[in-house]
């Protein structure tokens, strides 16, 4: 890779970087907070849905999950608007 070349693409990241600023100077990328529940929290937000449902989604990979602390005793925290956009499908 020669000198022009790297120049062209350092103008070019500092052209998206300059249009990021921009676009949050502006307000345009607004980002929602993410909600997780439990286990439990899962199967009373979705009528029908077990505890045991939940967790073969997680095993699975069909809903996105987080798992908090070591072994047996770590809580699983589902993301809940990925729950809900499962069901929805």
């Amino acid at each position: 890779m020669n000198d022009i070349e790297k120049k062209e693409i350092i103008g070019s990241i500092v052209e998206l970087l300059e249009r990021l600023i921009d676009d949050r100077e502006n307000g345009e990328t607004k980002s929602q907070p993410v909600e997780m529940l439990t286990i439990k929290e899962c199967a009373g937000a979705v009528s029908g849905l077990s505890e045991h449902t939940v967790r073969k989604l997680v095993a699975q990979g069909k809903v996105k999950s987080v798992r908090t602390g070591e072994g047996k005793r770590g809580k699983i925290l589902v993301n809940k608007a990925d729950l809900l956009n499962y069901f929805q499908q």
